[in-house]
């Protein structure tokens, strides 16, 4: 397709409300993923460091998981 002028081009043939925030959408949706997905990795490695600090290191009684993560 071309288009004659930028405004022809956003409109899409009247169409371009759909277009374009069907790409809004679809980077929103993106963009709110990548944030829970580094947050959700985030707290893992913490919860995985707080395990590690929290395990015994020699041969002492073991820990329950609510013990550890109190």
């Amino acid at each position: 397709m071309e288009w004659g002028s930028w405004s022809a081009f956003w409109s899409m043939g009247g169409n371009g409300l759909f277009v374009w925030g069907s790409y809004a959408v679809t980077f929103l949706c993106v963009a709110v993923e990548l944030v829970l997905v580094i947050r959700r990795r985030r707290d893992t490695v913490r919860r995985l460091l707080r395990l590690r600090r929290a395990a015994p290191t020699g041969t002492g009684a073991r820990r329950t998981t609510e013990e550890i993560f109190e």
